[in-house]
């Protein structure tokens, strides 16, 4: 489990079962702290990965026949599932991302952008912050004309606890480039609701 003090978590989590009056050496709860030790290890595993490296590997657009550069007018992955833990509560929030990118005179692999949400979102995180580490991401990479990122994500701090709306969801926007201007943002998340037809 690199990146995470293991032991450290261990002693912690039996704190916290001491501290809300339980037994932690009953049974069922003896292995929760190395278990919430490996899952934090998970959770947060984005902490020491830089998300640039998995844009490193771009593709240049090349040229036409006609030597006129290539162009691709946009690309869109929609519906990228992702999760991450929310800072303020350390509890999970779970929802859809959907990514858009004007190419300059380079393209990445598909499976390079679900790689940066994900690196992104094993952090503690916010979801509005993360929209945001997305979209600069793939300026920094990637130096396209745009982007649009669109995440959807249901907090289980808001599901769960206090007001207990069980059905909300959160939905933050992070744009860059012609795809801030409201124009090309429009089409863009149409094309991102459009359903395709089976």
């Amino acid at each position: 489990m690199a990146g995470v003090d293991a032991e450290r978590i261990e002693r912690a989590v039996l704190e916290i079962l001491l501290a809300i009056g339980e037994d932690p050496a009953r049974p069922g709860l003896e292995r929760t702290p190395q278990r919430v030790a490996e899952a934090y290890a998970d959770f947060f595993g984005g902490l020491d990965v830089d998300p640039l490296t998995h844009l490193a590997d771009t593709v240049p657009l090349g040229s036409t026949e006609a030597g006129v550069p290539a162009t691709s007018d946009a690309v869109i992955l929609r519906d990228l599932a992702f999760r991450s833990v929310c800072e303020h509560h350390l509890l999970p929030f779970v929802g859809t991302a959907h990514v858009a990118y004007l190419p300059g005179d380079r393209v990445v692999g598909l499976g390079r952008i679900p790689a940066v949400v994900d690196t992104l979102a094993r952090r503690p995180q916010l979801q509005e912050r993360l929209a945001e580490e997305i979209a600069d991401a793939l300026v920094t990479g990637l130096e396209p004309k745009g982007v649009l990122v669109v995440l959807d994500a249901q907090h289980r701090c808001v599901t769960t606890r206090g007001s207990r709306q069980e059905r909300s969801s959160t939905v933050t926007i992070a744009s860059r480039g012609a795809l801030a201007e409201p124009a090309g943002r429009a089409e863009i998340i149409a094309l991102i609701g459009a359903q395709t037809n089976a």
